[in-house]
């Protein structure tokens, strides 16, 4: 139940219709957008707000002139080669590209211009929708050339009597070959690929004034080319980019109980506003509550928040190179004495790790994931761990378990106590020391300590390292389970396993007590 439940105010509550993430063509001196909107009028597209401020900028011109043949005049360029809009389902989005693809090809003299989906169905929708908007207003249909309307099966087109033409393609590696393109449309695009990408963008190249939109609702660790166009957005590193999210800005696994860094809740209407542009407007506050109820609260924040798991730009080895890592390979080092454990278990609850750290006696700290039987500590789930823990504690007298309890790992802090396991718990700012003592450990550093952590290249581990990104906190940094390309659950138990090493070998030994004189 949302907390806004029962209040009467929640059904005033509209979308914003500024997005929470945008990048702006700093080149952008004027703009086609209220043409294109009285022309999307003109059609019977009322557009919101918020639709009106993508075209303005979608459409955006800079001071840089090139000759259109199809208009036979000067015109300025584009200020934006690429579009990138990201957006939740059912919040008009579609209609933007109908807006857009309209002022195209009946104001700015457009060549050609492609409209792609990942599927038929989804790109024959669009092409019925724009063929009943051009058909059913007069000042539009008298402009199409005999027989301007294809509709043959995978070849629809809509084709203008000065030879203008809106092709509609389902994506192919062979989409787009055989032909240029002025403007293209990525519809779906979360699920574009580099090689259809390939296909298509290769053919606006000889063109003079190239616009590629990619549209498209949250993405995921497949989204490559959708990611990267976003990721240049949020770093606002590209000029000729007008990038647009709408989205909520949750808590992630990396937070804490107490975080102040993220305001945004699953369950508030003010969230769902924040990234829903379309309610009230297009979508009903109702139907979002059904949905919240109904829905795995991963696939809510996923469809309905814009909340994606987005792909790292360069993520293998992104922060310990590869090099670094297997210069601290020694395949004959083993733990002297009483280990430090850490148990991890990702967000989602489906792996758990335990690690272990202590020295090797030869003056480096050795990490491990643990394991037995060949059976790595490295495994679905979490109903073993306890049991496993208990049976490591027994077995290394004198050891200790180190588990961040802001994390899902926290869970099995009172069962180990109560089963009399010794638990260290790090607070935030140690957890993030603690990061940073790891990288300090593999990675040499001028003016720093040498290197002093060795490892025996398990591949467990060895994966996490390769796939592991780091998030920035305060004047700190720490790993990132969210923006990681793989589990790196064992990176985090060993990173936890070291810490708690260098507590206990740092800690003050007690002063003798003195002699009793009585």
């Amino acid at each position: 139940m949302s907390e806004s439940s029962g209040d009467s105010s929640r059904y005033q509550i509209q979308g914003d219709q500024r997005p929470r993430l945008f990048h702006l063509p700093p080149t952008q001196v004027a703009s086609a957008g209220l043409a294109a909107v009285d022309l999307a009028r003109l059609a019977g597209l009322e557009l919101d707000p918020w639709q009106q401020w993508v075209l303005q900028h979608a459409l955006g011109e800079k001071d840089e002139w090139y000759y259109n043949s199809v208009l036979g005049k000067q015109m300025r360029k584009s200020s934006a080669y690429e579009i990138a809009l990201i957006v939740a389902r059912q919040n008009g989005k579609g209609t933007v590209m109908e807006a857009l693809e309209l002022a195209w090809l009946f104001l700015l003299g457009a060549k050609v211009i492609c409209h792609s989906a990942h599927e038929f169905a989804t790109s024959k929708e669009h092409f019925q929708r724009i063929e009943s908007l051009i058909s059913g207003t007069p000042e539009l249909k008298g402009e199409l050339a005999r027989g301007g309307i294809k509709w043959s099966h995978g070849d629809e087109s809509i084709t203008l009597a000065n030879g203008q033409r809106l092709i509609f393609k389902t994506r192919t590696k062979g989409a787009a070959r055989g032909f240029s393109i002025d403007k293209l449309v990525m519809d779906e695009a979360m699920i574009l690929k580099n090689e259809q990408v390939a296909a298509m963008q290769f053919a606006t190249s000889a063109r003079p004034d190239v616009q590629i939109m990619y549209a498209g609702s949250a993405g995921d660790r497949d989204s490559e080319h959708f990611g990267r166009a976003r990721d240049r957005g949020i770093a606002g590193s590209d000029q000729r980019l007008f990038f647009a999210e709408w989205s909520a800005d949750l808590c992630d696994e990396m937070c804490y109980r107490d975080c102040t860094e993220h305001t945004d809740r699953p369950d508030n209407p003010r969230t769902w506003a924040r990234a829903n542009p379309g309610l009230g407007y297009r979508l009903q506050i109702d139907n979002i509550q059904s949905e919240f109820n109904g829905m795995d609260s991963d696939v809510f924040n996923t469809e309905r928040l814009s909340v994606g798991d987005w792909p790292v730009l360069g993520e293998a080895w992104r922060v310990i190179s590869q090099a670094a890592w297997m210069n601290r390979y020694d395949e004959m080092s083993r733990i002297q004495g009483a280990p430090v454990f850490s148990i991890d278990t990702t967000p989602d609850l489906r792996y758990s790790c335990i690690a272990a750290a202590g020295s090797n006696g030869e003056g480096s700290c050795h990490v491990e994931v643990t394991g037995q039987n060949g059976v790595m500590d490295h495994r679905p789930g979490t109903k073993w761990v306890v049991p496993r823990a208990v049976e490591l504690s027994k077995r290394h007298r004198g050891s200790v378990f180190v588990i961040d309890k802001g994390t899902q790992a926290g869970a099995y802090i009172d069962e180990l106590t109560n089963a009399g396991v010794k638990v260290l718990t790090p607070t935030t700012r140690e957890f993030a020391q603690g990061c940073g003592d790891f990288y300090s450990g593999i990675v040499p550093r001028g003016g720093g300590p040498d290197p002093d952590i060795v490892h025996i290249d398990q591949p467990e581990l060895k994966s996490a390292v390769a796939g592991a990104d780091k998030r920035e906190l305060a004047d700190l940094w720490a790993w990132d389970k969210r923006n990681s390309s793989v589990d790196i659950s064992p990176l985090v138990a060993v990173t936890n396993a070291v810490w708690g090493y260098r507590k206990q070998v740092n800690k003050p030994k007690p002063k003798p007590l003195a002699a009793w004189g009585g």
